[in-house]
């Protein structure tokens, strides 16, 4: 009975094996020899998910970040840098790509409720909101529809300002990567027998474009792209595409290169957390060796290292820390896919939230009230017409805000300003700037 046992045990761990294997399977790319090329210095961006100028010089003086520090030495750092907000990455990728911001590139959120298609947009968060928003719907958002339609086409990516110059570009494990050359994505066939992606998949991307397994060109990378391994979205993923391009004297004019894994590390450990930064740090090492010194690295590319946004420390008590708008706006309906036609939808993106109001019956004055009850929340915002209304539940006042007024801030944006300024934490000098 227990040889039975274990050969049953052994046939399921190989069919399951062989399940995640499939699902995997992707062929590779094949690098086209047309690569537009700039008399310049290539420029590589690589944008390491949270990082953090604290933790960053806290694992650079215990000697844990030979490469960040080898190019902060020979460079210029800036740490004076603020997030668009949300600071959720599709959000903070569009503005990046862009120079807008979400009102502009209209992708406000990694959640957001699509009102003229009466549906909520998820790009995968948690698997209560995959589930909940449809496994299906969640991937062709986040594969097909994030760059081909919600991103708007009112405004033009880096990669297609380029192509417009006669420069390519490429981008490595980006999630927003738009551009002006199609390529066709390789859907493993578990996936398409699963009903959750079509076969074809035609997208508009830079000249050089690898995403995980879905676009790839090293075969280094194919025991990196396994479920286990996100399906290539990860730095060793893209710190081999990167170094495929070096190999082949590939390099375009401007490449952006995503490592992601630090993202997860913090999430789980806090935002002192120097784990994150340490694995960047040896992809980062990985990349700069492919040259046969960092010096000549840097005299050969210019390298930008960046970070997207910062992390909050939350409270571990839940009673504390998770604010329930279900229970808060308990009067009111919410939408589900199975009740399209209810009063609110709530879009929750970490540690912020969109409140849409379906039911034009709704006034919006009586649900800033209640959510005004609540003292955890730090403040409430809406915008109507070019006005921009703030109020808390640490203030019985109200601060208004637009766009081209008198007051100048830190980053020399014009701002009318007026009411409570405290509700965000402003100063005004006599001079009308305005001090954060």
């Amino acid at each position: 009975m227990k040889r039975k046992l274990i050969v049953a045990a052994i046939f399921v761990a190989v069919i399951c094996a062989s399940f995640l294997l499939a699902l995997s399977i992707s062929p590779l790319k094949k690098l086209e020899g047309q690569i537009m090329k700039d008399p310049n210095k290539p420029v590589v961006l690589i944008v390491i998910d949270s990082l953090m100028n604290e933790p960053l010089q806290k694992v650079i003086k215990e000697g844990n970040a030979p490469a960040l520090a080898y190019l902060m030495n020979n460079g210029q750092l800036h740490h004076e840098m603020i997030s668009s907000y949300p600071t959720m990455s599709v959000t903070i990728d569009s503005t990046l790509l862009t120079g807008t911001y979400p009102d502009q590139h209209q992708v406000p959120g990694l959640i957001w409720f699509k009102e003229d298609e009466k549906r909520m947009i998820s790009y995968g968060s948690g698997i209560g909101e995959i589930w909940s928003n449809g496994v299906k719907n969640v991937a062709l958002d986040s594969v097909v529809h994030l760059n081909s339609s919600h991103l708007s086409k009112e405004v033009q990516t880096i990669h297609e300002e380029l192509a417009h110059r006669n420069l390519s570009s490429a981008s490595i494990n980006g999630l927003l990567y738009r551009g002006n050359f199609q390529h066709r994505l390789n859907i493993p066939k578990l996936i398409t027998v699963a009903d959750l992606l079509p076969e074809n998949i035609d997208v508009n991307g830079p000249a050089i474009f690898s995403l995980g397994t879905l676009s790839q060109y090293n075969s280094e990378n194919n025991r990196y792209k396994f479920v286990w391994n996100r399906l290539g979205v990860n730095n060793q993923f893209t710190a081999n595409e990167l170094n495929y391009l070096i190999d082949q004297k590939m390099l375009p004019p401007f490449t952006l290169a995503y490592l992601p894994d630090a993202d997860a590390s913090i999430h789980k450990h806090g935002p002192e957390d120097l784990k994150g930064i340490q694995k960047a740090d040896q992809a980062i090492q990985n990349i700069l060796n492919r040259f046969p010194s960092w010096e000549e690295a840097i005299q050969e590319v210019t390298w930008i290292i960046l970070g997207d946004s910062g992390q909050s420390i939350v409270t571990d008590d839940k009673e504390t820390a998770l604010i329930d708008l279900n229970q808060l706006l308990k009067d009111c309906t919410f939408w589900e896919r199975e009740n399209p036609n209810a009063q609110l939808a709530v879009a929750v993106n970490e540690r912020m939230s969109y409140i849409y109001l379906i039911d034009p019956q709704v006034e919006l004055s009586e649900i800033v009230n209640v959510l005004k009850e609540d003292e955890r929340i730090g403040f409430i915002a809406w915008k109507s017409g070019q006005t921009n209304y703030v109020v808390s539940p640490q203030s019985d006042g109200e601060l208004e805000f637009s766009r081209e007024g008198n007051f100048i801030d830190e980053y020399n944006q014009a701002w009318r300003i007026a009411g409570d300024a405290s509700i965000l934490d402003l100063n005004m000098t006599n001079e009308q700037r305005i001090v954060y």
